[in-house]
């Protein structure tokens, strides 16, 4: 009888796991459902006579058409944001900087499921010399965690409302960090101790007005104080700061 009954449990026991599992799973992939896209997003993917839109897999590129590219940047997409999210900030940039922008696309839309995904880019454009990543929010946390596990890959971070994850004070990495004054986040962006863990060269930029949501094209961020600058300007800020890094990233020594 005492074998029998531990069978019982144990079947009892295996089956709870495997309900947890499955209800836990349900939840993460409710959760996890993708925040809505603006019209913009979309439109953004054309070519036109400044930029190539073009796709790499699942990957977004947007490849200057007047001439070959020496610098590159990748981004990763903040959580639960598809890719799309950022066309029309990754078309501008490579229109204004020259360089090459390409937007991963990331597990579940979770930047922490594929840390390594430049990696996929990096070898596939060899006229390349310079590189940097960056991300919105988790994505730019998980770009400072990529640039932190892969040193001397990449010569800059760019930080879209985001902070590193992992201490590259030390490092020679140029960092640019924008975000908007009125991000709930704000207080954890510029903490103290997430101050130091990026180099004393970082290159800061807030926005006047701008908040988290207006970083990207989408909508549905939760717990966002209402911008009081429009979606327009606060982009125009985020891409012209973002382009002139990148432009001084390429005629750094070693750029």
């Amino acid at each position: 009888r005492r074998p029998r009954r531990a069978t019982r449990l144990l079947r009892f026991v295996g089956l709870g796991v495997v309900v947890l599992i499955v209800v836990g799973l349900a939840g993460f992939l409710v959760y996890a459902q993708p925040q809505p896209t603006l019209p913009e997003a979309s439109a953004a993917l054309a070519s036109d006579a400044e930029v190539a839109g073009t796709t790499a897999g699942r990957d977004l590129v947007f490849r200057p058409v007047q001439a070959i590219p020496s610098v590159g940047l990748i981004l990763y997409p903040g959580a639960k944001v598809p890719p799309t999210g950022y066309a029309p900030t990754a078309r501008r940039i490579a229109a204004m900087s020259g360089a090459l922008v390409v937007i991963v696309d990331v597990p579940f839309h979770f930047a922490v499921f594929d840390i390594d995904a430049p990696n996929r880019v990096i070898a596939t454009e060899p006229t390349i010399t310079t590189w940097a990543v960056g991300g919105h929010s988790l994505g730019g946390a998980m770009a400072a965690q990529f640039v932190a596990s892969h040193p001397g890959v990449v010569d800059g971070l760019v930080l879209w409302a985001s902070y590193s994850a992992a201490d590259l004070a030390a490092g020679d990495v140029e960092v640019l960090s924008i975000y908007g004054s009125l991000d709930a986040g704000l207080s954890t962006i510029r903490s103290d101790a997430n101050l130091t863990k990026l180099p004393p060269t970082t290159t800061y930029v807030e926005i006047s007005g701008g908040n988290h949501e207006q970083m990207g094209w989408y909508t549905g961020q939760p717990n966002d104080p209402p911008a009081t600058i429009s979606r327009v300007e606060q982009q125009n800020q985020l891409a012209i700061a973002t382009a002139i890094f990148l432009a001084a990233l390429g005629v750094a020594p070693g750029g």
